[in-house]
Order: C-alpha cells, then sequence, then structure tokens
C-alpha cells in the first residue's frame, strides 16, 4: 500500500510516499480502506519538529512517529475476530492514534477507539469534520463550560478548528463572536456567528468585560492582552501551549473568583471517548447542525503541497487528502465560496 513518511525533522520536502505492507489486524480491530484524509497543524508540527516543546512528544532528535495523518474517512475492508461494531463495506470516519499513519490506503484502528459509522456526506467532507469537533469540543464543554446564554469569542473563526467552536458554541446556546477577516465574515455567518470582528479592522481586546469566553483557535492572542476584554469570572482558552499559558493555568485555576487562562491537551484524551464523541458528530452532521469546511481536496501526490499550505495561514477550513477516487470533488473547496486564497487566518496564524 502506499503511505505517507518522513525520517528527519525538516520542511515539507521531507515528506515521501513509499510502498509498505499492509498491517496485520488484531482480534479487536478493523482494518479501514482510507478514501480521504485530513492535513492539520498537528501534522506540520509532527513532521517539521517544531515549536521546540513539540519534541518532547513527537522525538527529541528524530521523529518517533514517521508515519502521517490522523483523521480518515473511509470503508471497512477486514475485522478482527472479536469485532461486533463494524462490518466490511461500513462507511466509516475517525482519528487514528498518533504514529497509525492514516494518510495511506490503509489504516488499523480499534474497534472502540476514534471511530464511528460516517455521516451521510462523501469521504472528504467526512474527514473535514472530525479534527475541528474533536479539538473545539473538549474546549468548549469541558474547559470552558459554556452554557446558554453565555457570550464566547472564537478568534481564528474560519479555520479548522475555529469554524468548528463556531458552530459548537452556538449549539451549546452562547451568543458567538466570531474574529477572522473581512473576506471570510458571510462563511461565518453561515457557521452561526452573531457577530463578526474583522481583525484587520478592529481590535476585540481593546473590549472592556465583554465575553464569558474567549477562545482563542490560532493561539495568537494571550491571555495577558485578552484578559480585560473578559467578564470577571470569564475565562481564555488556548490551543498552543507557551511557557506562559502553563504557567497561567494552574496559577488562576486557583483563583476561580477571577478571569482564568487554561489550556485543553486534546489529543491526548481516550480513544474511546472520542469515539463516543464522533458519534454525536455524525448526528449532529445528519440533523444538519453541524457542517464540514473544506478548504480544498488535493491527490495524495500533492501532499507536500497541502502541507505547505497549511503552514502558509491562508487556509479555510480542512486540507483534505483523497486518497481514492471515492474521496469527493476535487472541487470540494466550492463550499466554502473563493475566499481561501485570499483569506488570513487571525493575526497571520495557521488555522
Amino acid at each position: 500500500m502506499r503511505a505517507a513518511r518522513f525520517d528527519r525533522y525538516g520542511p515539507a520536502e521531507v515528506i515521501r510516499i513509499e510502498e509498505r505492507p499492509v498491517s496485520e489486524v488484531g482480534d479487536d480491530e478493523v482494518l479501514v480502506r482510507v478514501d480521504a484524509s485530513a492535513v492539520g497543524v498537528a501534522d506540520a508540527v509532527s513532521r517539521s519538529g517544531t515549536p521546540w516543546f513539540a519534541r518532547l512528544f513527537f522525538g527529541l532528535r528524530r521523529p518517533k512517529y514517521p508515519r502521517l495523518g490522523t483523521e480518515f474517512a473511509g470503508m471497512v475492508e477486514r475485522v478482527g475476530a472479536d469485532v461486533t461494531r463494524f462490518a466490511p463495506g461500513d462507511r466509516v470516519f475517525g482519528a487514528a492514534e498518533v504514529g497509525a499513519g492514516a494518510t495511506a490506503d490503509y489504516v488499523v484502528v480499534g474497534e472502540h477507539g476514534a471511530v464511528a459509522h460516517a455521516p451521510g456526506l462523501d469521504a472528504a467532507h467526512a474527514v473535514a469534520t472530525v479534527d475541528g469537533f474533536l479539538t473545539a469540543l473538549p474546549f468548549l464543554r469541558d474547559a470552558g463550560e459554556v452554557r446558554p446564554g453565555q457570550s464566547v469569542l472564537v478568534n481564528g473563526a474560519s479555520g479548522t478548528v475555529g469554524s468548528a467552536a463556531v458552530q459548537l458554541a452556538k449549539h451549546l446556546g452562547a451568543t458567538v463572536t466570531a474574529v477572522t477577516s473581512g473576506p471570510n465574515a458571510e462563511l461565518v455567518r453561515s457557521l452561526g456567528a452573531d457577530r463578526v470582528i474583522d481583525y484587520t479592522r478592529e481590535d476585540f481586546t481593546s473590549e472592556r468585560d465583554a465575553y464569558d469566553v474567549i477562545f482563542d483557535a490560532v493561539g495568537k492572542r494571550s491571555f495577558g492582552a485578552s484578559r480585560r476584554a473578559l467578564t470577571a469570572h470569564g475565562i481564555y482558552l488556548t490551543t498552543v501551549p507557551t511557557a506562559a499559558i502553563l504557567l497561567q493555568a494552574p496559577r488562576t485555576r486557583l483563583f476561580r473568583g477571577g478571569r482564568r487562562a487554561a489550556i485543553a491537551f486534546t489529543g491526548l484524551r481516550d480513544p474511546r471517548t472520542k469515539g463516543v464523541e464522533l458519534e454525536q458528530l455524525a448526528a449532529l452532521v445528519e440533523s444538519g447542525a453541524f457542517v464540514p469546511v473544506v478548504d480544498r481536496v488535493v491527490p495524495l501526490e500533492e501532499l507536500v503541497a497541502a502541507h505547505l499550505r497549511v503552514e502558509s495561514g491562508h487556509k479555510v477550513g480542512s486540507v483534505v487528502i483523497a486518497i481514492t477516487d471515492a474521496a469527493g470533488p476535487a472541487d470540494a473547496s466550492a463550499a466554502v465560496a473563493a475566499t481561501a486564497d485570499d483569506s488570513l487566518e487571525a493575526n497571520g496564524a495557521p488555522a
């Protein structure tokens, strides 16, 4: 089978497509023929080894996980002897464990891991829902404890995580302010944003006592800069584990009567929990309460270009890799109008 790999940290050009044997399937595992995978920030970080603290997880001197890709959508090819939840021919989507290598023709996942029956979308759009949802949900639901009637601001609202956060915050009953660039204003409004701030014209950190939750989905505005925009008991959330936030989060947790900062390491959660959440995601998609945002769909042969696109900071939603022709139309980026090439995520951050 074809599989995306890299043996050393570096630019996107270190990636190569190799022929590898198809992995064996254990008694409680499922072999999925991958139709579509996705490239996210975590993929680019694991490949580049930057920022430096990423190597504490991915390997100090050389990559511990040379196989690329986490999110996938496809069809069950084979199941282990003890598997009861899935059968060959089932359409599924999910997130393989780090190092499993979902950017490949096949990937093996545990029956009770982060995998679920896919909603009624083509594979390209199904896989585009996974990363943003599995990241945004624990931030908003668990860390932020978003409740009906609260005011939530999402910085980087047209990115993979940000676009999911806008939809989930709205679903949780919040009033949502989305921060993005002007060309993406209509997109985030269509996702449910009640108010849109064009960061090139207005700085949300100049507001005072305005938001119960500020979710910086691109990690470009610090807790210190955002603090006064929070209500007296508000919380600031960020996806980027800087030294500052790692100190601020435990310190402010001790003083829950005031403004707080928090970070969640969503990729390290129990795969079984993610599997349950993917079932919830499928239900939301089927009901129309959650929609994918796709920047573009490119073939596996253009994986290097896909990584460059992610690192450029210009993408809107997910960059999808079509492994087979069943992934969906190559022009799926039309779903987000023609804003991707002209947009820049909040303050130049990658989505």
